[in-house]
């Protein structure tokens, strides 16, 4: 299937379910992830998509009910000194997920096929060897067991401009704005057309892409988690873990001496 990002623009309103739809993902979320702890099983969650297009607040309701024990979220900024003299998955390689845990990507390794495509800190040669790379990485990981959720957020030029102009009138959110979201704005066609390759490429059986709407941030939020719930239920077990057996003895005394 040909993705298409014109196809996710309608930003229609969520309505008034929202506070319990969400309630009630998260809570879903939350059982999901601890099956895949108790069950050892692993998950790497990508998040990308345009600045201010709600990745993050995305993320923060996602894990809003999880045991923190069970997840780690990677905030994946310029690659450090060390980073660069490796190959650019090693930085990922050292950030996947142990079993029994998932790992959450606010943005990823597609930092090679975008942003160093498109400003040039990859050559022509590096960032066209990225897409087989990255699906080898990949198809690596879901061989090994991994689920993997690929979430794009995709918000139009002008409705980025509007959180733009939001976050720099609020005094406590300005530091989320920086030169090269708007250096990255203006280069808007350039990462549409990095976008599309990226898409066309990447968009595999093993890691399949998910665009979400994020025009409207409650819509957003909503489709994501289910996305994401959607994804993990199908690959974890959906019955509670047995006690311990070394824990039952105890908790059988513990509740006779309760009745």
């Amino acid at each position: 299937m040909v993705l298409s990002l014109s196809d996710y623009e309608a930003g229609g309103a969520y309505g008034e379910a929202y506070a319990a739809d969400l309630a009630g993902l998260q809570e879903w979320i939350s059982r999901l992830l601890v099956s895949l702890h108790v069950h050892r099983k692993r998950a790497i969650l990508v998040f990308e998509g345009w600045d201010a297009a709600g990745k993050g607040g995305a993320i923060q309701r996602l894990t809003a009910k999880c045991d923190p024990r069970v997840y780690k979220v990677w905030p994946i900024s310029a690659p450090t000194a060390e980073e660069k003299a490796h190959h650019y998955l090693w930085r990922f390689w050292q950030r996947l997920p142990k079993r029994g845990e998932a790992a959450i990507f606010d943005r990823s390794w597609y930092g090679r096929v975008l942003v160093e495509r498109v400003e040039g800190f990859a050559s022509e040669t590096e960032w066209r060897r990225a897409f087989d790379e990255i699906n080898r990485f990949e198809a690596q990981q879901a061989a090994d067991g991994a689920i993997l959720v690929k979430l794009f957020f995709h918000v139009t030029a002008e409705e980025q401009a509007d959180r733009f102009a939001a976050r720099l009138a609020h005094p406590w959110k300005r530091w989320k704005i920086s030169a090269e979201d708007f250096r990255n704005r203006d280069r808007r066609a350039d990462y549409l057309a990095a976008l599309a390759d990226m898409f066309d490429r990447t968009d595999t059986p093993a890691a399949p892409w998910t665009v979400i709407d994020g025009n409207d941030k409650k819509s957003a939020r909503i489709a994501a988690l289910r996305s994401v719930a959607e994804a993990l239920e199908p690959a974890l077990p959906a019955d509670p873990p047995p006690i311990a057996p070394e824990s039952e003895a105890a908790a059988r005394a513990f509740l006779a001496g309760r009745s």
